[in-house]
């Protein structure tokens, strides 16, 4: 296993400000066909595939289909697009739907709950990447209840008997808990869940009634005495739902308690009032599996004990293997337009491809990300971030490769800012460790190249 950061990495959030915008190819029609007949539209600067689905009466997902775009997002300059006319079947559903504009800090997840329907509709009446990237100032389509991909209710409607759920990419507990009526606590008792309420894509959860003893009426009244909730300060790798869960209560009830705002954001050493139960959170297993120190420096107990919290969750989850994680690693860095050869390097420089890795620092995963840093690469993606699941701790590296790569004057200086941070980079130079880290990566791109 190849060593890992001695300091805790920070990535210079000053650096790259509020993130990179993703560039999305555009659309702009040029018709050539007839009335009642699909017409063949060129590609070029200009429009996107949503306002052309707009103006010619139909849908992002018909373009795409006629088309057989895999990623609506991705067209190019020339492309000559086949573009149906509207059809009174197809235009039907839109009419439930109404428009958003979105606002900093919105992610699709987080409008789709709001608007009582699915991730999945969402991206699929906008066009939008598999990121389900938006921005701020975007307007987005948002189908109704009536249209065929508002299915989320329908789990809710029979939570009396419980049911089972598949857990699909993006999926948080409090979400799916929310869809079906239940809590964060139900869902994670009724899964044997850790603390931290981890769920992987393609898992499949129970999920309780909504007629269990925890949300009844009577239990709500014998809970009232607690109403006035209990303190905890927050501790460094805390999430709002592993709070939550560890005190008996829910992320609704957390963030309206503490005035959070739809990210649920907070940082160590914040005051919450969890209200609820108020027990006080389970102690720490006293087996530690990260130590406390690295290259001379010696790291707090708060971040040395989310480190081995982190740890634990990573081998009880059963992570991929190293040869796994390395295809993950590649095809991410494909995707995301990053050299692969890069990317690889760092990875194996960081972790050596071990999921499992964490570091005293609280470095996790594969890429060896902070949980500071998680929350940016969330912000550059535009969607909450688990670092803890290969898929997302993959992409958390690789989208603050690719940032730091756009930002830096060079290549030694984006990966030395990948170790180090951008700013303390620019501040004081590399470091001669930071050096040295800087050589393996590069000698290492080329076992890789």
């Amino acid at each position: 296993m190849s060593a890992l950061s001695p300091r805790p990495r920070t990535v210079a959030r000053a650096a790259t400000g509020t993130g990179a915008t993703l560039a999305l190819a555009t659309v702009a029609l040029a018709a050539t066909g007839t009335a009642g007949h699909a017409a063949d539209y060129t590609v070029r600067d200009g429009d996107t595939l949503t306002s052309i689905a707009k103006r010619t009466g139909t849908t992002v997902a018909r373009i795409a289909t006629d088309n057989a775009l895999a990623d609506p997002s991705r067209v190019r300059s020339g492309q000559v697009l086949r573009v149906p006319d509207a059809a009174p079947a197809a235009a039907a559903p839109a009419a439930a739907g109404t428009s958003y504009t979105v606002r900093s800090g919105d992610t699709v997840s987080g409008i789709a709950a709001r608007h009582g329907t699915t991730v999945a509709a969402v991206v699929a009446a906008n066009g939008l990447d598999a990121r389900a990237f938006v921005r701020a100032g975007q307007t987005l389509t948002i189908p109704g209840p009536a249209g065929g991909t508002a299915a989320a209710p329908a789990p809710a409607a029979a939570p009396a008997s419980g049911g089972t759920y598949t857990v699909q990419r993006g999926d948080t507990v409090s979400a799916v808990a929310a869809r079906h009526g239940t809590t964060v606590a139900a869902v994670v008792a009724a899964n044997g869940l850790d603390a931290r309420a981890f769920v992987r894509a393609g898992q499949t959860l129970t999920i309780p009634g909504a007629d269990a003893p925890r949300p009844a009426a009577p239990q709500a009244a014998t809970a009232q005495p607690a109403a006035a909730g209990a303190a905890y300060t927050v501790r460094s790798g805390d999430t709002v739902s592993a709070i939550a869960a560890r005190h008996g209560t829910t992320v609704q009830a957390v963030v309206a308690a503490n005035g959070l705002d739809a990210r649920a954001t907070i940082r160590a050493g914040q005051q919450l009032t969890v209200p609820g139960a108020g027990a006080a959170p389970q102690a720490a297993p006293a087996t530690q599996l990260v130590g406390n120190t690295f290259a001379g420096r010696t790291y707090s107990s708060g971040v040395v004990d989310a480190a081995n919290q982190n740890k634990r969750t990573l081998l009880a989850s059963g992570a991929p293997s190293r040869a796994d994680m390395q295809a993950k690693v590649a095809a991410t860095a494909r995707a995301m337009g990053v050299d692969p050869a890069l990317a690889q390097a760092v990875a194996h420089q960081e972790s050596g491809f071990d999921h499992t890795a964490v570091s005293p620092a609280n470095a996790i995963g594969t890429m060896q990300v902070i949980p500071s840093s998680g929350e940016w690469a969330s912000q550059l993606v535009g969607r909450q971030l688990n670092l803890l699941d290969p898929d997302d701790n993959v992409v958390a590296g690789v989208a603050i490769l690719r940032s730091l790569v756009r930002t830096s004057d060079d290549l030694p200086s984006a990966i030395a800012s990948y170790y180090q941070g951008a700013g303390s980079v620019k501040r004081n130079g590399m470091y001669a460790d930071t050096r040295r880290y800087v050589a393996n990566v590069q000698t290492l791109m080329t076992r890789f190249g």
